[in-house]
This record gives C-alpha cells, sequence and structure tokens, in this order.
C-alpha cells in the first residue's frame, strides 16, 4: 500500500441491516477513491454466545452464522474478494430485497457467483465458525469492547460504525468517510453518538 492508498478492513454480519447500509457507503467511497476493501465475515450468533437474546432476533442472528459461513466457504474457493462479492449478493436480497428465504438466496448465491451447488452445505458446516470466531475475537480485539457491527479499520485504525441511514452518496458520503478516518485516527476517541430516532432505509 502506498501512503495514499488506505488498508481498508471491514467486518460484517450479513443478517444486520445497519451493517449493510455502512457497506454500501464504504464501498462506493472505495470505488470513487480507488482502494480495495478487505471484506471478513464474523458473527453476532457467536458474539452473543450465552446470553439471552429475544426472538426473532436470535433466529435472525443464527441465519446470520450460516450466510457468514456461506460468505467464508466461497472466499476459499475463490480467493478473499469473492468475500465480498457473496455479501453483496446475500445482503442484496435480504435487505433492501427484503427476503427471508435463506436457502433459496443460498442457491442464487451460489449461481451468481458461479460456485459449485454443493456448497450449499456451508451453511451448517460448524468447521467453517472457528474461522468466524477469530474473526469475530479479532474484530472485538481491535474496536471492543461492547460493540458490534460493523467494524472498520483504516491503516490499523479500527472503529465500530457509523450506524447511517439512508447510506450518504456523492459528496456527503466522502465527507463522512474523511471525518470519520480522522476521528478515529486520534489516540484516545473513543465515541460520538446521538439517539436514533428512524429505522434502516434502503
Amino acid at each position: 500500500m502506498t501512503a495514499s492508498t488506505p488498508a481498508v478492513e471491514f467486518w460484517f454480519d450479513p443478517i444486520c441491516p445497519w451493517c449493510w447500509m455502512t457497506s454500501r457507503w464504504a464501498s462506493d467511497v472505495a470505488e470513487v477513491r480507488g482502494f480495495e476493501i478487505a471484506w471478513h465475515p464474523i458473527s453476532l450468533a457467536i458474539l452473543n454466545e450465552g446470553q439471552d437474546v429475544p426472538e426473532p432476533y436470535a433466529e435472525g442472528q443464527r441465519q446470520g452464522l450460516r450466510l457468514g459461513r456461506v460468505a467464508e466457504a466461497a472466499g476459499r474457493a475463490q480467493g478473499p474478494a469473492a468475500v465480498g462479492k457473496a455479501y453483496t449478493a446475500i445482503g442484496t436480497r435480504v435487505h433492501p430485497g427484503g427476503r427471508s428465504d435463506y436457502d433459496t438466496i443460498i442457491d442464487e448465491v451460489l449461481a451468481e457467483l458461479g460456485l459449485p451447488e454443493d456448497l450449499r452445505s456451508a451453511a451448517d458446516d460448524t468447521g467453517l465458525d472457528a474461522q468466524l470466531r477469530t474473526n469475530t475475537d479479532h474484530a472485538m480485539a481491535i474496536a471492543g469492547p461492547d460493540v458490534g457491527v460493523p467494524i472498520i479499520s483504516v491503516d490499523g485504525a479500527a472503529f465500530f460504525g457509523p450506524v447511517v441511514t439512508p447510506a450518504p452518496k456523492g459528496e456527503d458520503a466522502l465527507r463522512l468517510w474523511d471525518g470519520i478516518v480522522m476521528a478515529a485516527s486520534v489516540p484516545g476517541f473513543y465515541e460520538l453518538k446521538r439517539g436514533r430516532t428512524e429505522g434502516p432505509q434502503f
């Protein structure tokens, strides 16, 4: 990486709508600024192990874990860039698409990415959880404690968020990126928050 090309990583759970909107904002900025994002699936189900998570959130987190396994398997099959492609294909269907037929979504994503149909078994392959657990633990270590998704790291400065709706576009997107990255680079800066008054607007 050169000084003008940041090293950017993004940790996501595919089921989280707020994470999805942040990911689309970050993707738009990356396209304009000409940098790549390294995508890493993590799991809110793993993060919340041992906690009493009410329904329907618990089921959502279980499905997020299944979808995260598929994203991880896609990366293993086609290389790291496939993780982001799988996330985009999944999230487009789940969030703005409003779908919850997860097994059908998985089949469609595999077809879209040109992956073999038998990779659908990855959704229930607990052997993939070791990597998702490693990703989750690492994300919490660099941005936590007491945070969720999304987590972004820019040149080693990691932060939770931003939580924003709708995802900003154009100059607003770039201005938000520059401001947040600058704030996150300040040692000892921990939190800037205001109460949420609106739900996700895709």
